[in-house]
């Protein structure tokens, strides 16, 4: 579902229950959409989301809940206010600390995963 504010596609049904196999590249080949979001299942309080990104994310912070971003294609690169910029290779994590003020960038097609609370809201807090 698109948000009209943003052109991002997120979807936050939970798409796998538990034992059930997840076919990340299957996703990743079907995808037409430059910013696509698709919680995949949850784990505890937590939901395992995959990305598949191009292009810039807006500005934004969550007041309450950690991300973490796992790069398994391409490169992701994390802008944080005040900071330097941080580069995800393939097989490279990095936690976005709650309340930090950050954007995400992929200068070419990258697929990620995003780790998070369930009531997560991609787009930040107003």
């Amino acid at each position: 579902m698109s948000d009209e504010k943003y052109p991002y596609v997120n979807h936050m049904n939970i798409l796998h229950d538990p034992l059930q196999l997840i076919d990340v590249q299957n996703l990743v080949n079907d995808c037409t959409d430059k910013w696509y979001n698709q919680t995949l299942c949850q784990v505890n309080d937590s939901v395992v989301r995959l990305g598949v990104l191009e292009g810039e994310y807006h500005w934004h912070k969550h007041d309450k809940e950690d991300e973490f971003f796992f790069t398994l294609d391409g490169e992701l690169i994390i802008d944080i206010e005040g900071e330097d910029s941080i580069e995800l290779k393939p097989n490279q994590g990095f936690v976005v600390p709650k309340g930090v003020v950050h954007k995400t960038r992929a200068p070419g097609k990258t697929v990620v995963l995003m780790i998070e609370t369930a009531g997560i809201i991609p787009t930040g807090d107003a």
